[in-house]
Parts: structure tokens; sequence; C-alpha cells
């Protein structure tokens, strides 16, 4: 049933109410006759007629986008003025109509009319204002929800679509120089590369792929590292069988990985380790990634920190978290811990509970 089959419904059916009880009033007092069933029946038409025009004005001139100090001073003089129409109009009718009730028409008789009427238009008045609040308060949720999924939907493509932009001008260049030295290392380097592509373009489109997806994406990804740095680069993965279905975001584990060849391999002349730790526990996945470095500072502006946090947050919410430590001296440890068997929908108190850490440690 919508919201206009309801207002009329409402309207019939008060009005109806409102009068028959009248007719009942005037009938024990008076009488009955068929002039006040007649009266009573034209009153219904008037008092819907006047109030609906009222609503009338009220949609024309946007009084409900009013604050209530402006509002409530229209609404009680909206109310006054129909309270003397209707007085006036009842007049003329009960002049036909009930003609033993011209004896009360007098100067204190039209004000007391004016006052009983007023009372009755006033709870019209005020219900339709609450019905109109609360149909709007709840009209506002939904669109703030909705606003917010969609906030997040748009969060979530720009955070899944970040490539390093300098890898990428590394990776060419690097390759480059194998055509001549190694052209099949070369060519085996560029499918490594498509594949990387291909995989962050993918991204894109997908919320979550599996640990087994992904660690692929970073194999790739480390291969092509190892051109560039050679010996100084020393990886190695620790993977249990039973994380690889974990659902994972994608390109979030190369983020990390990506994050420790920069602070942990390039840095050090005499390069460094990274390895990549995946076990199953009482239901939760844990990935380790360690590189050989110093965390000695805390930068919030660490993108690809702040990336994992805040994706995490967004698809996981409050089951899934996420940090960075030095772990012994000279080996830096970052750690996401996710449900093993997640719900990716998470509920809107999880999100809330879930506000992205101030994850940008850096090393």
């Amino acid at each position: 049933m919508n919201r206009i089959t309801i207002y009329w419904i409402c309207q019939i059916a008060g009005w109806t109410a409102y009068c028959l009880n009248d007719l009942g009033i005037y009938s024990y007092r008076f009488g009955y006759s068929d002039g006040l069933l007649i009266n009573a029946a034209i009153t219904i038409v008037l008092g819907i007629s006047v109030t609906h025009a009222y609503r009338l004005v009220i949609k024309r001139l946007s009084w409900l986008d009013l604050p209530l100090s402006q509002l409530v001073p229209r609404i009680a003089a909206s109310v006054l003025l129909m309270a003397i129409v209707m007085v006036m109009l009842s007049i003329l009718l009960d002049y036909y109509t009930v003609p033993d009730i011209r004896k009360y028409f007098s100067l204190e008789g039209i004000v007391f009319f004016i006052i009983n009427w007023g009372k009755h238009l006033l709870l019209w008045s005020v219900i339709y204002h609450l019905f109109q609040y609360f149909e709007r308060s709840k009209k506002n949720e939904v669109e703030k929800v909705r606003l917010t999924s969609s906030v997040r939907d748009f969060e979530a493509k720009i955070l899944r679509s970040q490539l390093n932009p300098h890898f990428m001008f590394n990776s060419l260049n690097s390759i480059r120089a194998l055509i001549l030295e190694n052209p099949e290392k070369a060519q085996i380097s560029v499918t490594r590369l498509s594949n990387l592509l291909r995989n962050s373009l993918l991204a894109d489109r997908r919320k979550t792929v599996t640990l087994e997806e992904e660690l692929k994406t970073v194999q790739d990804y480390l291969a092509l590292e190892k051109i560039r740095y050679e010996d100084r680069l020393s990886a190695r993965m620790n993977i249990q069988p039973e994380a690889l279905p974990v659902q994972v975001p994608p390109m979030m584990v190369q983020t990390l990985v990506e994050n420790a060849v920069k602070h942990g391999i390039s840095k050090p002349l005499k390069g460094g380790f990274i390895t990549v730790d995946a076990e199953i526990k009482d239901d939760k996945a844990y990935i380790s990634i360690r590189n050989t470095g110093v965390l000695h500072q805390i930068n919030s502006d660490g993108f690809g920190l702040v990336n994992t946090t805040q994706r995490l947050a967004l698809i996981f919410g409050s089951q899934a978290n996420f940090e960075i430590k030095q772990e012994a001296e000279e080996v830096v440890c970052a750690q996401v811990i996710l449900p093993a068997h997640p719900s990716l929908e998470p509920t809107r108190k999880e999100i809330k509970k879930s506000k992205p850490k101030p994850a940008g440690l850096q090393q």
C-alpha cells in the first residue's frame, strides 16, 4: 500500500469518524433528523477539502524543509485560518440543516466554534507532520545507507586499481636489458609482467580472490624483481595447503611484498630476504610477510599499508586485522589475519567498529 492510498484512507476514515461522533451528539441533543445526516455528510467533504488544500500548500511552499522555529508559527496561523473557514461554512450549513442550533449563533458561540474546530484541525496537522517527519527520516536513512554503500564500492575500486608505476618502469628496463643477454628469460619475464598486468586489471572487477591466485601474482612479481636485484633478493614461501582457498583482497599480498622489497631489499646494499607464510589456526588465516629491515618511524601516508587496512575494513569489517611490527632485530613482519570462512558482507555495525586503523607504519 503506497503513501497516497494510506493518506486518503486516513482522511476519509478520520473525518467520517469525527462527523459520526458529532451526528450522535447532535441527535441526542436536538433529536435525529435527515438534516443532521446531510450536515454530517457535507462536513466530511468540507473537512477533507480544507485539509487537503492545506496539504497542497505545504507541499508547494516546501514547509517540510523548514526548521522547527519557522514551521510552528506557520502551522499555528494555518490552523487558525482553517478553523475560521470551517466555522463560517458550518454556520451556513447548520442554518439550513439544523434550525434548532440557530439560537447559538452569537459572538461567544462563534469563538467557541473556532476554538473547537481549531483543536481538531491542530490534531490533524500534528498527526500529518509527524507522519511526514518519520517518513522523511526513514527515506533519509535509506539514502544514507545507499550512499555509504556507493562510496565504499567506489573506494574499493580506487584502492584495487593501484599498481606502482615505478615498478612497471623498472621491470620494463630490466626486461630490455635481458633481451640481448638472455632472450629466453626475457620472454618468460614478459609473460610474467603480462600476467601481473592482467591480474591488476581483473582486480578491479573482483572483490576477493583465493590466496592461491594471489600467490601466483606474488611469484610473478618476485621473479621480475629478482631480475633487477639478482642475489640481493632471497625469497621463500611457506604456505599451508589448507590456507590456499582463503579469500583475500586482490593484489593485497602483492602490495605488502612490494612494500617489503622497497624497504627491505632496495635500501640495504647487501640486500635481504623476504618470506611469505600462511597458515590456518582457530578458523582464521594468518598471512605473514617478513623482510629484513628496521621499523624506525611511523608514516601515516604509507599508501600500500593504508591501502591494506582500508580494503580489509571495507570487505571484512571487524573480522580482519592488519599490523606491522619489528619482530626481531632487522626483521620486520607485516601480518594479516583473516576469517578462514568469511562473511563477505560485513554488517553496518561491523563496518562502524572497524574504522581504518593508523596502519601507515613504514619501515
